[in-house]
């Protein structure tokens, strides 16, 4: 069975032989055509058939791929055939440039040489154009690969060098995560002037897009190319360039999911700590480390930001405003803790205070303490009671406010009040008048006896009343502090959710996939 293999085998290879033609005649051609050509070639000379028309060089651009946006150095770096690229301050592209022109000195008739119709040469031995990219941002400069150039019977060249490139791309954080940028990407010949060295593009829509690989960070919206014609200062003469344009577009589902969302839900948690209740002991420190974490957030998006001061991103405006609002959150919940723990003894609430804290405010939020409705007719009442109470009190002998009964004594001579105060009371103290006059005139004793009993009666009440006025201003402060809280969390939500929204519709776009 092997043996039969192998003989199948060795009649396939001499059936080959047999009907393959005698040699090739391939070598000796292109050998030949060679040495004919590049022979007299002289890489110096411009290959025009006029010295005094320029030659025309088409110039195309292929990207395949976008390596990396360096914002923070503002460089792209792409990956790209060159059909005659260019790039502005920091893009890293893959590019295959294309430069096809026309060489007078390198035409032949294939019918001489064997039907050789086209040739692979070194660029080192052909003219070829100097075109280089102007912005380039690569440590040597030009980032191509040097390939053959193909050469054709008619004299046509066509060089395909691929090659990462490096430019400078002026970046515009101003709708940071929301961004556009268009990176420049600027060719033109190094040495020859309009005149001697005509760049045109080879298609009118621009860059060749066909063969692009999508980048996970950003969008490509096109890359349009533009012929210029420019007269410098320094020379008179007319140089051209062709200048492509990168537009891309950065893809926000990563930053609106890692940065805005987290960035919400840590804001909102510092509306939260209005409805802490003061007492727990963590309502400042949930203030204090929520404005810790938006620190360490906003240093993070600050490190992938270029160090400029021409414009400042969106994304650091709303963190800047959220940090606002969470500081002055932690402001005034210190007040509110503040306000919580005053006493009587140390603070005395000013009329302001009451008319703002527990009046008007509490009325305009819906707040109301237990068995207390607020209205604006019940604020207005109670300024008017203070009034009157005021005026009674006024008018009221000094027994009848130590003893908050009704003075009906009023008309009575000062001499009388002493008898008629006896009568009331220290009959209640006779056990056994004898007479009538014994009955109405108490002795000096049971009048000793009641002096003492007002005195204590006083000091009783004086402190019964001081008691009840503390606690009511104890109570009054408590109450302006949570009025504060519900002051605070409403402000703070509404800043947050019109923050939030602005920003939002501020920018360009919202979610780009």
């Amino acid at each position: 069975m092997v043996r039969s293999e192998q003989a199948l085998a060795l009649l396939a290879t001499a059936f080959l032989l047999f009907i393959m033609p005698p040699g090739s005649q391939q070598g000796p051609h292109e050998k030949r055509l060679l040495n004919n050509l590049l022979g007299p070639y002289n890489v110096l000379e411009r290959p025009v058939a006029n010295e005094s028309e320029p030659l025309e060089v088409k110039f195309g651009l292929t990207l395949q791929q976008i390596i990396d946006v360096d914002e923070k150095n503002q460089i792209l770096t792409t990956n790209a055939w060159l059909n005659l690229d260019e790039k502005n301050q920091l893009l890293i592209t893959n590019i295959w440039l294309s430069l096809e022109w026309n060489d007078y000195n390198l035409k032949w008739n294939e019918s001489e040489y064997g039907g050789v119709k086209d040739l692979r040469i070194t660029p080192n031995k052909l003219w070829k154009p100097d075109v280089l990219m102007y912005n380039s941002a690569d440590e040597g400069f030009d980032g191509t690969f040097q390939t053959n150039v193909v050469v054709k019977h008619d004299g046509s060249c066509l060089y395909v060098p691929p090659g990462i490139f490096k430019s400078t791309c002026k970046m515009d954080i101003t709708w940071f995560p929301f961004d556009d940028q268009h990176c420049d990407m600027k060719f033109g010949s190094w040495t020859y002037d309009g005149n001697q060295l005509d760049l045109v593009l080879n298609s009118e829509s621009g860059g060749d897009l066909s063969d692009f690989i999508t980048n996970g960070e950003w969008y490509l919206i096109g890359m349009p190319g533009k012929k210029n014609t420019i007269v410098y200062a320094c020379c008179p003469e007319p140089y051209v360039d062709v200048t492509f344009t990168i537009k891309i577009r950065r893809r926000t589902l990563y930053y609106f999911f890692n940065l805005i969302v987290p960035c919400v839900l840590i804001s909102s948690m510092a509306l939260l700590g209005f409805t802490l209740p003061p007492d727990s002991g963590e309502k400042l420190t949930l203030g204090v480390t929520i404005l810790l974490s938006l620190t360490v957030f906003l240093n993070l998006v600050a490190e992938t930001l270029p160090q400029v001061s021409d414009a400042i991103p969106l994304l650091g405006t709303y963190f800047n405003c959220t940090m606002f609002m969470v500081a002055s959150s932690v402001v005034l919940t210190v007040v509110v803790l503040n306000y919580h723990h005053r006493t009587a003894d140390i603070h005395e609430m000013p009329q302001w205070i009451k008319t703002v804290f527990l009046q008007w405010l509490p009325w305009m939020l819906g707040m109301s303490r237990p068995g207390k409705k607020i209205t604006r007719k019940t604020i207005l009442m109670n300024s008017r009671m203070k009034e009157l109470e005021l005026k009674e009190r006024s008018s009221k002998s000094l027994l009848a406010n130590v003893l908050d009964i009704d003075d009906d004594f009023r008309n009575v001579s000062t001499g009388g009040n002493n008898a008629s105060m006896t009568t009331s009371l220290g009959g209640t103290f006779m056990r056994h008048p004898t007479t009538i006059e014994e009955a109405a005139v108490p002795s000096s004793g049971t009048q000793r006896d009641l002096q003492n009993i007002l005195r204590e009666l006083q000091f009783i009440t004086n402190r019964m009343k001081k008691a009840d006025e503390e606690a009511e201003v104890i109570s009054d402060w408590k109450f302006a502090a949570m009025v504060v809280d519900r002051f605070c969390l409403i402000i703070f939500t509404m800043f947050t959710i019109i923050a939030t929204v602005a920003v939002l519709l501020s920018a360009p776009h919202i979610i780009v996939q």
